[in-house]
């Protein structure tokens, strides 16, 4: 009688098999909790994973260091430690910074200082810096009496009776006009850019007053400036619209209209799983008792998609980074914090404003982008921060304090304007970056 215990050829014992599969399934299931533990400590700054963590997320890290240097610089410059430059005769950059008066919280001081502190005089001689106190009685803006304004500026920027109509700005201050803050807005953005345009520099870069400035972002918006102007041309083209120096994370995850090609990449992956274990088995008999037809399944049916799940679970940022250098965004790219505009631009962008008369600027530039095909270029990493959280519409107004949010659905749309990768900059290694584009004389 032939020998039960022994295997006969082709014929695998089932128990055996079965008993082999669920070892590789547990020891599957054991690296995939690995798996999502790793996933939980690097994918919780990802607002599209499923791992975002908002308590810490949204916490400032350089953004702090930055602005300390920034306040600092503004302070000493008070005290009369800081030696003051001022614009060349010939700019090459504009900056405007448009701020009004915001309850219980200022950002302005900051951004001003985190934009100058750390320039060597031939970068500062380089900008054209105007200040606009967006006020008909500039007095209501904390900052219109402070000595610094005025000394750091190359142009404290007023309303000027002789152009605008004092008494129709003056209705847009009012509470009832400020709910909705999208004619004023839209007009102070205009008035900024036309006085830009009278700079005659060859660049004009917008900022809300409350971004902050990387150290060292002056040489690389220059750089990204020289990548766009090489790539429009690259393109055959002879123009291109913006320069953005911001934007959030927010809105470039697992977006819907992309589902069909995730789907179509899971469903191959699977498959190709399937045929490369069946084709192994095929070629290597040797492996007929370890890939039998259920633990073939056990991979593409049941691992693999578990693998495919856990790669979106992780966030499209994290798995799928956004390329560093100068790319086109035509989609997905917010907001208005600080664009950069080749001066030949400037007037059809006031034009277009002057039509809308009313709306949002990154709306309308959008749109109007969208219908004339228009190039827009971004940089990454990121050179500007949003005050996110730090936002004013983030106080409770009770006892002037930062909100603490327990959830992202707490969190205001403006409080969401946030890039993530900014704060994980390392302050020395921007400073020495610095140091070496300017020379040495940061």
């Amino acid at each position: 009688m032939p020998d039960l215990g022994k295997k006969l050829p082709g014929r695998p014992i089932e128990p055996r098999t079965a008993s082999n599969t669920l070892r590789l399934f547990i020891s599957f299931l054991v690296f995939y909790i690995l798996l999502i533990f790793y996933a939980r400590a690097r994918c919780f700054r990802d607002p599209g994973s499923a791992f975002f963590d908002p308590w810490t997320a949204y916490d400032l890290s350089y953004s702090s260091v930055r602005i300390g240097q920034g306040d600092s610089y503004i302070e000493s410059f008070n005290n009369e430690t800081t030696a003051n430059t001022k614009s060349s005769s010939e700019p090459d950059l504009c900056i405007g910074i448009a701020s009004v008066a915001r309850y219980g919280v200022g950002y302005f001081q900051s951004t001003v200082g985190t934009v100058l502190e750390g320039l060597s005089n031939t970068e500062r001689a380089d900008i054209h810096l105007i200040l606009f106190i967006a006020h008909t009685d500039p007095s209501e803006h904390p900052s219109y009496e402070e000595p610094w304004l005025h000394e750091l500026a190359d142009q404290v920027l007023l309303y000027d009776p002789a152009e605008v109509d004092i008494d129709h700005v003056r209705s847009l201050e009012t509470d009832a006009a400020k709910a909705f803050g999208r004619e004023k807005g839209l007009f102070d953005y205009t008035y900024l850019l036309k006085a830009c345009e009278a700079v005659n520099a060859p660049y004009t870069m917008i900022l809300e007053d409350d971004v902050v400035a990387m150290d060292g972002w002056y040489h690389r918006t220059i750089g990204a400036l020289a990548s766009a102007e090489q790539q429009t041309r690259a393109l055959g083209a002879s123009k291109w619209l913006y320069l953005r120096l911001f934007y959030t994370e927010e809105f470039f995850g697992w977006n819907s209209e992309d589902w069909p090609i995730f789907l179509s990449y899971s469903i191959l992956a699977v498959c190709l799983v399937a045929c490369a274990c069946s084709g192994a088995r095929q070629c290597q008999p040797r492996l007929h008792s370890r890939l039998s037809t259920r633990t073939i399944f056990m991979f593409s049916g049941i691992c693999t998609p578990l693998l495919i799940g856990l790669f979106f679970a992780a966030g499209r940022v994290s798995m799928v980074p956004i390329q560093q250098g100068v790319h086109q965004m035509p989609r997905f790219g917010c907001c208005s914090q600080a664009f950069v505009f080749p001066r030949s631009r400037v007037p059809d962008l006031v034009d277009l404003y002057q039509s809308k008369h009313i709306g949002y600027v990154d709306t309308i530039t959008e749109e109007f982008a969208d219908a004339e095909n228009e190039i827009r270029w971004a940089v990454t990493p990121i050179i500007m921060q949003h005050a996110g959280r730090r936002s004013s519409k983030g106080v409770n107004k009770d006892t002037n304090t930062l909100l603490r949010h327990k959830s992202k659905g707490e969190l205001s749309e403006v409080e969401k304007l946030w890039n993530f990768g900014f704060e994980l900059n390392d302050a020395d290694a921007l400073r020495s970056e610095h140091k070496f584009f300017s020379g040495g004389s940061v």
